[in-house]
């Protein structure tokens, strides 16, 4: 080891301090909403169900959006739909589906969970510049194109390569 490096105790790696600011963001999430009867895992469900305004998605699309089981997301939907913020409606094409759809309350509370982000948010950059969040956001997106590109979400580099064939596809027509 040279002078100029750091002791190896003093030495952090990235992927576990990646992954302890990851568990300690979503604990204070978990907490900031705790008041408002929801968790972040929630909260993530309704999100993504609002990106696709009122036609929703069966639960095995959703469970692959977000790249969770389908029991853990059904769990998920059952609390949401227990408290009156997503329902279970028939799906037009494939009558044995149901599609998970935002109900009125939930699109409301959303606007209530964006506030509560922006204000957590706010506090995990503090002392950070907008210049440094900008490069770790790039940094972060780069990583992720990584891990996807070694098939960390299984069958999402296939997918990706599917849409790049596609895509050379129709640009040569």
């Amino acid at each position: 080891m040279s002078e100029s490096s750091p002791p190896a105790k003093t030495q952090l790696r990235a992927g576990f301090l990646i992954h302890d600011v990851s568990r300690l963001r979503r604990t204070v999430y978990d907490q900031r909403l705790k008041p408002v009867g929801l968790t972040r895992s929630q909260w993530w469900v309704l999100s993504t169900l609002s990106r696709h305004k009122d036609k929703g998605f069966t639960q095995i699309e959703l469970a692959r959006l977000l790249d969770v089981g389908k029991v853990t997301l059904g769990g998920l939907i059952d609390r949401l739909s227990a408290n009156g913020l997503v329902k279970r409606i028939d799906d037009l094409v494939d009558r044995r589906s149901k599609r998970v759809v935002m109900t009125r309350k939930g699109k409301s509370l959303l606007k209530t969970l964006e506030a509560v982000g922006v204000g957590v948010n706010a506090e995990i950059m503090a002392g950070i510049s907008k210049q440094d969040e900008i490069k770790l956001i790039q940094i972060l997106q780069r990583m992720k194109s990584n891990l996807v590109a070694l098939d960390a979400v299984p069958g999402s580099a296939l997918r990706r390569e599917g849409k790049e064939k596609k895509s050379s596809d129709s640009d040569e027509a």
